[in-house]
């Protein structure tokens, strides 16, 4: 028995207000029977029983609300009388009589609660959908609308919704009330639940699909559906909790970790922390201090001060330098480190330029490892075989004898712009050209990194220029190949066209624009022309790749005896490294790279072997000579030797194929018995044995004398300045001290003597005597400063002293110096 009936039957009065509740819901219930019977809808006796059972008034709160041990089975609507009886049937035509609500029943309405539709508000209902009026609201549905179910179809739910009870769950009327409190759900809400539950039987059929464009509300807004609220999830207290969005500081400080220890970030700090290590003592007394000697190291200091100076003050008379004064084109003497020019505009004077070398010899050890890294890393080599590789090239035995040659230490230049130019053209040795790898912006930049290497000197960046030349002949002739053969084309693309046209001619406009004044100084000095008997001096033997240079700590004493042998010195010792060439071996039988790779490395080693030993190999007459005669600006080089370079770089290649080989097998031992498959602390030991064994074969013992003091004198005299006595190597330290002022000095150092300076230093050996005096004046020269601690063993020594007071001169002692007034 419901609760309704069992309230009317206990004689239970309801109040003429609740009543008039009822009778209203009621009332509603008929309209719209009425209004489905007005639009001709038939139905066969039992659905039209049904759907009035469903429209009555408190029918499906009564089967939602159902006492505790009533049977699940029972249907709203259907007598409980019956129902109790299993063995009667109803009877056929028999019709199921609907369970109405009693006269002043009570309504599922609490009282003063408000309707869920509000007045006038257009009804949601879709065709095919279940009815949403509840008992006791008023019916939504325009005078003249059709029913919302169609004939002979069950009230259901919408698609994929799922019913708020399940079928045959008990509830109780405290339940009930219960679960309205905690949600906020009317009882008619209830009933509905109750209704929806009903209708998701199995038997019942698919609703109609929905009309096109559903029905909103007048003020054009969709109406929100009536689902209670659900009870949260417990177990959400569980679940992760959401990532908090990081602000802007935090982002850029992720970013700058992110960065900081990124490949290239520790790459780069690592190389210069071991260029301190490496070069050391260099930066214990960097003022005051040159690594090996100071004779050519203070040349260089000179030229690094001296166009940092002229290109602030006055840039057209970059090559009119203030050395071998009245001579034109002098900065073109000698390579001229012109790249470093930045460097040479920060401080100023003899201290200022020498602490400005010392800073710049570490800094191009670390970029020749970076170097280098970056290119065996770009051909596809593994961390520890790019490592080894760099540092291999940075820190050869045979580069110890080059440390007072800065413009042959700064090499790095080379390998990083040959690896930033395979990167923008997407090509490795090990992966080919892969066209998706493309980056028009790296292959510009690494044009303009070889044009900066080619600015510090045509001693090695010639060389650079012809390889670079020949790789793009290559390239070209490969793409008539396959243009010829008619084989499928490789994108190549528009804009990298465009960074390589405009990268290649500021490149090839560098090269002009620098050699433009050396073939001034080949045209007015024709001794600075190299001969070939200079070029057999100065060309090693097949012994001097094995020869250590007398500065390694090493193998320098060991090889006293192979170095007797030597010509040229110390431009013949030529070792490599014992373990590097160990390891390029190896990597020639055991290797990451493919054997046709390893064929080409051998042959690129072999023929810059042969260019490096000059005019030694066959006399060099189908090698080198042909080189040296015939392409311009070949002649200017007399030192073939410095073309192990490129041979230290290939053997690096070849011994980061070893080394990336020995890696790979260790990972696959690690991977059968580790998980992950990573290498075991004496895996890695091991295999860094090879970095380990090639750096120690790089210590040096490399000297660092004093560098002379600049003399009072070169601080207040004005030019043009003639310091005696003149050789080569004093006139470099002059050349020095002349940084303070940049006075026009006679003096000068490069690697060719001036016509002009050889007869200065005849005309001055007995000076001061009249002839020389007349030479001076005529030559422009005011004055003349004499060095009292050189003059022992030369005739100054005994003239530094006679009286000038019929001469037309004056003379002054300023500290260790005497100074000439002419």
């Amino acid at each position: 028995m419901s609760t309704d009936q069992s309230n009317v039957a206990d004689g239970t009065t309801e109040s003429t207000e609740l009543r008039g509740t009822a009778g209203a819901g009621t009332a509603s219930a008929g309209t719209s029977a009425d209004s489905a019977t007005t639009s001709g809808i038939a139905e066969t006796p039992t659905e039209a029983g049904t759907a009035k059972a469903a429209a009555a008034p408190g029918t499906t709160a009564e089967a939602s609300n159902a006492e505790p041990g009533t049977d699940p089975d029972e249907k709203p609507g259907t007598d409980p009388d019956r129902k109790s009886d299993p063995d009667k049937k109803t009877e056929p035509g028999e019709k199921t009589a609907p369970d109405e609500t009693e006269p002043g029943e009570k309504d599922e309405t609490e009282p003063g609660e408000k309707d869920e539709t509000e007045p006038g508000e257009k009804d949601e209902t879709e065709p095919g959908e279940k009815d949403e009026t509840e008992p006791g609201e008023k019916d939504e549905t325009e005078p003249g609308e059709k029913a919302e179910t169609e004939p002979g179809e069950k009230a259901e739910t919408e698609p994929g919704e799922k019913a708020e009870t399940e079928p045959g769950e008990k509830a109780g009327a405290e339940a009930a009330e219960k679960s309205e409190k905690d949600a906020g759900t009317p009882a008619a809400e209830t009933g509905k639940s109750a209704e929806k539950e009903k209708s998701s039987s199995p038997e019942e059929k698919k609703p109609e699909e929905k009309k096109d464009g559903k029905a909103e509300e007048k003020d054009g807004t969709k109406a929100e559906s009536d689902k209670p609220d659900k009870p949260d999830d417990p177990f959400t207290a569980f679940a992760p909790a959401p990532e908090l969005v990081p602000g802007r500081l935090r982002r850029i400080g992720r970013g700058i970790g992110r960065r900081l220890v990124h490949e290239w970030t520790l790459a780069g700090l690592g190389g210069l922390a071991l260029a301190v290590l490496m070069t050391w003592p260099t930066l214990r007394y960097p003022r005051h201090t040159l690594p090996q000697d100071y004779w050519d190291p203070t040349l260089q200091a000179w030229q690094v001060a001296w166009s940092g100076h002229i290109l602030l003050t006055k840039p057209a008379q970059l090559w009119q330098s203030n050395s071998f004064f009245p001579e034109n084109w002098t900065f073109a003497f000698s390579d001229t480190l012109l790249g470093y020019a930045p460097a040479g505009m920060i401080g100023q004077g003899p201290e200022a330029a020498i602490l400005r070398y010392n800073i710049l010899f570490v800094l191009a050890h670390a970029l020749a490892v970076v170097g280098a890294y970056a290119l065996v890393r770009q051909l596809g080599s593994g961390r520890i075989g790019a490592a080894v590789a760099g540092v291999g090239f940075a820190y050869a035995p045979w580069l110890l004898s080059q440390a007072g040659h800065l413009h042959v230490i700064s090499n790095g230049g080379i390998p990083l712009a040959l690896a930033m130019l395979a990167r923008g053209h997407g090509w490795s040795l090990r992966h080919g050209y892969r066209p998706e790898r493309r980056r028009s912006g790296w292959a510009f930049a690494g044009w303009l990194v070889a044009a900066w290497q080619l600015s510090l000197g045509f001693g090695i960046g010639l060389v650079f220029a012809y390889v670079l030349g020949l790789i793009a002949a290559v390239v070209l002739l490969s793409w008539l190949v396959r243009r010829v053969m008619r084989r499928p084309r490789q994108p190549f693309g528009f804009r990298m066209l465009l960074a390589d046209f405009w990268g290649g001619a500021i490149f090839a406009a560098t090269g002009a624009l620098l050699a433009i004044p050396y073939f001034k100084v080949a045209q007015e000095h024709p001794n600075a022309r190299r001969t070939a008997e200079e070029l057999h001096n100065y060309s090693p033997p097949p012994g001097g790749f094995l020869t250590s240079p007398t500065e390694s700590l090493v193998w320098g004493d060991l090889h006293e005896r192979a170095r007797d042998g030597l010509p040229g010195l110390p431009e013949t010792t030529l070792l490599p490294g014992y373990v590097l060439l160990a390891l390029a071996i190896a990597g020639l039988f055991f290797s990451i790279w493919t054997v046709r790779q390893r064929l080409l490395l051998l042959a690129a080693l072999l023929g810059s072997a042969v260019l490096t030993m000059g005019s030694r190999f066959f006399g060099g007459t189908y090698t080198y000579l042909p080189l040296f005669e015939h392409l311009p600006g070949w002649d200017g080089l007399r030192t073939p030797g410095r073309l192990m370079i490129w041979t230290t770089l290939v053997l690096g290649v070849l011994a980061a194929g070893s080394v990336g080989a020995f890696a790979e097998r260790a990972r696959q031992i690690s991977a059968v018995e580790r998980v992950p498959p990573r290498p075991g602390p004496f895996l890695r030991l091991v295999t860094l044995l090879p970095l380990l064994l090639v750096l120690v074969e790089g210590l040096n013992v490399t000297p660092h004398p004093i560098v002379p003091q600049q003399p009072a004198a070169m601080r207040v005299s004005n030019g043009p300045i003639l310091v005696l006595p003149s050789d080569q190597k004093t006139d470099q330290h002059v050349m020095l001290w002349s940084t303070s002022r940049f006075q026009d000095i006679v003096n000068g150092g490069s690697g060719f003597t001036p016509g002009r300076l050889e007869e200065v230093r005849k005309v001055t050996a007995n000076f001061p005597d009249s002839a020389s005096i007349d030479y001076l004046r005529e030559l422009g020269v005011r004055t003349v400063v004499v060095l009292k601690d050189r003059v022992a063993g030369t005739p100054l020594q005994t003239t530094i002293d006679l009286p000038v007071d019929t001469l037309g001169i004056s003379r002054e002692d300023v500290g260790e110096t005497v100074v000439y007034r002419l």
